[in-house]
């Protein structure tokens, strides 16, 4: 590969003029994930190619359609969907919401969703857009989602520990079982077996919307990111009991735990006599998110050991490439396992449930694309770099999704 770029290329643009093809939309409780697919005469691109051709695809298979283009990658929160109305009332959505292999005469928009939200905000996408939201079942979108990015995406999934980032590449003959473990405002611990078979097997409902509700109560931050933020400048040990402070600063090594293990999160918070005031904000954010991470993962491990799987995959907004996060499931994994289990992240962790929505329309040819670009983009004044920008230590240049 050549020069690296930021993984997440969130430009601000706004696609002013430019026709989606084909969408799809996650509208999750926090945040409305969106997949655009702009073909190639939207996205700029003047390759002779045709947009609807017979190819003959690498594995021998003959393909109906042939699609080329880009797919963008946005989010907006759902407390403010009239962010996402109006962005999607600027562009030219062609009219059946999706790419066409023939024309349409009708009026009817429809587009592909999954979510709550599909179904909490139907009547408001007909009355403003008039678009019919398609429902799309939440897990099927999820596995799906998932299962296409660890099989096109190059480097896709990696694990994170101790500042260090491995990218896996693994045999698609061997992806599955897995475990998905999906941390949104709540969380979905889904026992994948192929392609259209899954079973939800846990879930907690210590999520991301914990993490944010309480930090609200407790920081008065106002965002999701800005917690994060404050987290980075955080100390826990100010408010989590440890091992070394119950046993005056040594191990508890017969049963494995170190001085520095949190004994009680926000223990430290019972022996002393200060007001919530008496603390500072970043270290409470870095508590409750290294107690909320932890408990996934134990939770996650504890539902891999009862399936026999050594595989965990952690995907959802709550992550969001955060190193602090994703090395305190990984600790959590590591011990409970003994080393045995490893978690496993995805580059494009946020957007499963809407990319499954998006290759759900495979009937239509999608199924068979076989070049696109995998580009994120921030819509101009929907989320500034410090609302959304997810930050990647290890940057990586964006992929060429081939199937």
């Amino acid at each position: 590969m050549g020069s690296e770029s930021n993984l997440i290329e969130f430009q601000a643009m706004s696609l002013v003029g430019e026709e989606i093809s084909h969408m799809a939309l996650d509208i999750g409780g926090s945040l409305i994930k969106m997949v655009c697919f702009l073909n190639s005469d939207s996205a700029g691109d003047q390759s002779p190619q045709s947009k609807d051709e017979k190819r003959d695809i690498p594995n021998g298979k003959l393909s109906g359609h042939f699609l080329r283009g880009n797919l963008h990658l946005l989010k907006f929160e759902t407390s403010k969907i009239s962010d996402c109305i109006e962005f999607l009332s600027s562009k030219k959505l062609q009219r059946c919401g999706k790419w066409c292999p023939e024309s349409r005469t009708d009026d009817k928009i429809t587009v592909k969703a999954t979510g709550g939200g599909a179904f909490k905000f139907a009547e408001l996408f007909k009355e403003k857009l008039g678009i019919t939201l398609d429902k799309a079942d939440e897990m099927d979108c999820l596995v799906s989602g998932s299962n296409f990015l660890l099989k096109v995406v190059q480097r896709e999934a990696f694990t994170y520990m101790d500042g260090k980032k491995e990218y896996v590449q693994i045999d698609q003959k061997d992806l599955f079982p897995y475990l998905l473990v999906n941390i949104g405002s709540g969380v979905s611990m889904i026992k994948v077996d192929g392609e259209d078979k899954f079973q939800r097997v846990s879930g907690t409902s210590v999520g991301g919307g914990t993490f944010l509700g309480l930090g609200k109560l407790l920081t008065n931050c106002k965002s999701f990111d800005e917690l994060l933020e404050l987290s980075h400048q955080g100390n826990n040990r100010v408010i989590d009991m440890l091992v070394g402070d119950i046993y005056g600063g040594l191990d508890y090594s017969k049963i494995g735990l170190t001085s520095n293990a949190i004994a009680s999160s926000f223990g430290k918070a019972i022996t002393e006599h200060k007001e919530l005031e008496d603390y500072k904000a970043e270290d409470i954010s870095r508590s409750l998110l290294r107690m909320i991470s932890n408990n996934i993962g134990q939770i996650a491990y504890l539902n891999a050991l009862r399936f026999g799987l050594k595989r965990i995959i952690f995907g959802g907004f709550f992550i969001r490439g955060h190193a602090y996060t994703m090395d305190t499931i990984s600790v959590a994994v590591n011990f409970w396992s003994k080393g045995e289990a490893k978690a496993m992240f995805l580059r494009h962790e946020g957007f499963l449930g809407a990319l499954g929505a998006f290759t759900s329309c495979e009937r239509d040819g999608l199924d068979d694309m076989m070049a696109h670009e995998l580009v994120e983009h921030l819509p101009s004044g929907v989320n500034s770099p410090k609302d959304g920008v997810i930050q990647d230590s290890d940057p990586i240049e964006n992929e060429n999704i081939k199937v």
